[in-house]
């Protein structure tokens, strides 16, 4: 089946690399999640990676530090958690290379869109740290800006249930999950996609969003195939 994507982001946050400690890292985790990747990456289709940091870190929820210092915290997180990926990437033989917003050149190299396009092209994936390099805007964002950046024709966002619902789905057994939505319904009825000025970024310029269950790794395959795995929003 040839692929309906020839490149992506996808959006991994860093919960989903605790696995059930919840914290940190989980190894077998962190495996299948990778593994799910390369049988996508071994469709054809060129992947960059942005990775949250809420395994170690959420800057909202810092208490009385000043939310400046807690952002750049999270940022940091989200390095590690790059560095991660790309060494489980690198164990199942796939090359990949961390790119980070700040500059820290014994770490990673750092973004330019010129030089993750090149990378991508060359047949590696790509794994982005350190969010946009500001605090105040998260990941979610990142990833929206990431993807237009690289002239991504989708971002893939997995998380932990398959699709948007009308309601949380663990706290009602009434909620529908929705095939398709609009950026427009998103906004307006602030369904939980991700955050608005995410949403925003992604609507006016034209990024579809593809929403689904991390929990199943073949499932980001079945997405670059085109099968309907979630939900599926766009404009």
């Amino acid at each position: 089946m040839a692929i309906q994507y020839k490149r992506i982001l996808l959006k991994v946050s860093g919960e989903a690399l605790s696995g059930p400690k919840g914290t940190g890292f989980d190894e077998e985790t962190i495996a299948s999640i990778c593994a799910g990747i390369k049988a996508a990456h071994d469709l054809g289709t060129q992947i960059a990676i942005v990775v949250g940091g809420g395994n170690f870190w959420r800057g909202r929820s810092s208490g009385k530090m000043d939310r400046m210092d807690a952002d750049k915290i999270g940022m940091l997180a989200t390095v590690m958690n790059a560095l991660a990926v790309k060494d489980a990437l690198r164990q199942q033989g796939v090359e990949a290379v961390v790119m980070t917003s700040s500059f820290m050149p014994q770490v990673a190299e750092c973004f330019t869109s010129d030089k993750a396009i090149a990378a991508l092209e060359s047949g590696k994936i790509v794994v982005f740290g350190g969010g946009t390099g500001n605090p105040i805007f998260s990941t979610d964002t990142a990833s929206a800006l990431r993807a237009l950046e690289i002239s991504a024709d989708a971002m893939f966002k997995a998380t932990m249930v398959d699709g948007v619902y009308d309601k949380d789905p663990h706290k009602y057994a009434d909620a529908v999950r929705y095939d398709t939505l609009t950026f427009t319904r998103v906004l307006d009825e602030r369904l939980a996609v991700m955050d608005s000025t995410a949403a925003t970024l992604c609507r006016d310029n034209g990024l579809p969003i593809l929403v689904f269950d991390l929990g199943k790794p073949e499932n980001i395959a079945k997405a670059c195939k085109g099968e309907m795995v979630g939900t599926l929003v766009k404009e």
